[in-house]
């Protein structure tokens, strides 16, 4: 599993380690990851995604799962993320046909 937010794309960064008596070592700078359930008012269940903090902060802001990946454009998204965008409008769309 990569460490790459679904959401955001942050990804692992690279840096140096720099010591007192100015060595410096390679070191990796981790993104903030947390598995996290985001409930889809569409779909009707929970939806597990691995998020950086910031993804999750910008997912809330913006009125939730569902409400977000439908204001933003299929180019900046995850292939997860596309695929359950897809599947969001699936149901909105069965959903409408059954009112309808």
């Amino acid at each position: 599993m990569a460490r790459r937010c679904a959401i955001t794309g942050k990804g692992v960064l690279t840096g140096n380690n720099v010591s007192h008596a100015n060595n410096k070592t390679r070191r990796r700078f981790l993104p903030n990851l947390q598995e996290a359930s985001l409930v889809s008012d569409a779909l009707g269940f929970p939806v597990r995604m691995r998020l950086s903090t910031n993804g999750l902060k910008t997912i809330e802001h913006n009125g939730g799962i569902d409400a977000y990946l439908l204001s933003v454009a299929d180019s900046k998204l995850s292939a997860e993320a596309r695929r359950l965008k897809k599947s969001i409008q699936r149901a909105l769309a069965s959903k409408a046909d059954k009112a309808a």
